[in-house]
């Protein structure tokens, strides 16, 4: 047999979607380790006799990657490359049942909260000593910290609670100690995410407690930058803008995707806000901390988004100027509220819609960019990659902003440390510049 010289004590964990499974994956990876495991993340090479993959099941892209990932380690099983698939995540929670039959080169599926069952069946046992600890897979200086789990909202398109079920938040107490471990190895930036940052606290407080979440955390030695991630805008308590603004380790910068502008498509999506008042929201932001970058994501071709609807979007992005801003295609999801109403806009238009939409984002960042040409701003420095030093101001979260190149043939720093850098050039979604201190 082929498999007779791989050793039992490899696991290669593959993971898809967003920054939440990722958390998952390092927590899952950390218990493995402890167990006895030899781990390592995103890839597989031979010697490794056990994959697991960490799906995503949020639109149909990510469910078509989730399973072509699958399918091609089902067929290195078939061919004796490995001895074990495991699938767990959202794509894993959501259709178990199809997938168990639709796969059966799959050992088992495990859903979005079934980690202890999946190392049991890895003959680990689940450490409740082990919480907070991660086996990080970003670089060292940054990682992603869950504050809650899960979201009580009722978008008309998403079906995330269906895979990650009602917000649940955890501790002050908690979270503080994981950020502490991370700090100890080294991570200086925090990346807080959850599925809808405000309600964080209502469940175990009985009232909003991100902003005192935010003070407590501001004072973990080593950690320089704090960012959030994820804001719902309805209803949105301007207490974390003034957490923002007088805290200076958190990052002026606040990711909170509107989906729309059209008041008939935020009704038709259920986003429980209008466009008045969004604009208002944006204008109170932005008078509280003039500084602040605003990441938003918008959503095309929801059901009856009409030409008119779509005007409005772009009026809305032309007039507001968001400094970030990415845009994603409906998806007809199963036993969400949308999924009772036809898909009735071609997928076609829904692509040029969301082209048309980045290519006017693309010149209003660089529009924005080309203004910062002669500023000297605080960098932190991710990678090496094509003789630059690659890094982020403040005002950019890792993969999805923009980064700030110097030419390592006349600038040095290393990677993980903040140095200052002056701006002498400007592109679309890059700056490029010099050391300066």
């Amino acid at each position: 047999m082929k498999t007779k010289s791989i050793k039992h004590d490899k696991v290669s964990v593959i993971t898809l979607g967003c920054s939440k499974n990722l958390v998952d994956s390092e927590v899952m990876m950390k218990q493995l380790q402890h167990g006895g495991y030899d781990v390592q993340h995103d890839k597989w090479s031979r010697g490794r006799n056990i994959v697991i993959v960490n799906t995503c099941g949020f639109i149909d892209r990510a469910k078509e990657e989730s399973i072509n990932t699958i399918m091609e380690y089902a067929d290195a099983k078939s061919e004796g490359k490995i001895e074990k698939l495991y699938v767990t995540g959202c794509l894993s929670q959501r259709y178990k049942d199809n997938l168990e039959t639709e796969i059966p080169e799959v050992d088992a599926f495990f859903g979005t909260m079934e980690l202890p069952r999946l190392l049991k069946t890895l003959k680990v046992d689940y450490k409740q000593e082990l919480i907070g600890e991660r086996f990080l897979t970003t670089p060292l200086h940054y990682a992603y910290l869950k504050i809650s789990e899960g979201c009580n909202r009722t978008c008309s398109f998403c079906a995330i609670p269906l895979m990650r079920g009602k917000h649940v938040s955890r501790s002050i107490e908690e979270v503080v100690s994981e950020a502490k471990k991370l700090a100890a190895m080294g991570v200086k930036e925090l990346m807080l995410i959850a599925q809808e940052l405000t309600f964080y606290g209502l469940d175990i407080y009985k009232k909003r407690r991100l902003p005192e979440l935010l003070h407590e955390l501001s004072k973990v030695d080593g950690i320089e930058w704090i960012r959030l991630h994820y804001a719902y805008p309805a209803q949105f308590p301007m207490e974390i803008i003034d957490a923002i603004a007088v805290n200076e380790k958190v990052c002026n910068y606040l990711d909170m995707p509107l989906q729309h502008a059209s008041d008939n498509m935020l009704t038709a999506m259920r986003r429980n806000i209008t466009n008045a008042d969004t604009r208002k929201l944006i204008a109170e932001i932005r008078k509280r901390v003039p500084d602040i970058a605003l990441r938003t994501t918008m959503l095309v071709g929801h059901p009856g988004e009409t030409e008119q609807d779509f005007e409005d979007l772009k009026n809305f992005i032309t007039e507001i100027r968001f400094e970030r801003l990415g845009v994603f295609t409906y998806s007809h999801e199963e036993n969400t509220r949308a999924h009772d109403v036809p898909d009735d806009i071609p997928q076609e238009l829904k692509e040029e819609r969301a082209a048309e939409l980045m290519e006017l984002q693309e010149s209003i960042s660089g529009e924005l960019n080309a203004k910062k040409v002669g500023n000297t701003y605080k960098v932190l420095f991710d990678r090496k990659e094509g003789g630059y030093f690659i890094g982020r101001t403040e005002y950019d979260s890792p993969e999805v902003d923009n980064e700030v190149l110097v030419d390592a043939k006349t600038n040095y720093t290393r990677i993980g440390d903040f140095a200052k850098v002056k701006i002498n050039r400007a592109e679309e979604f890059d700056l490029n510049g010099e050391i300066v201190a």
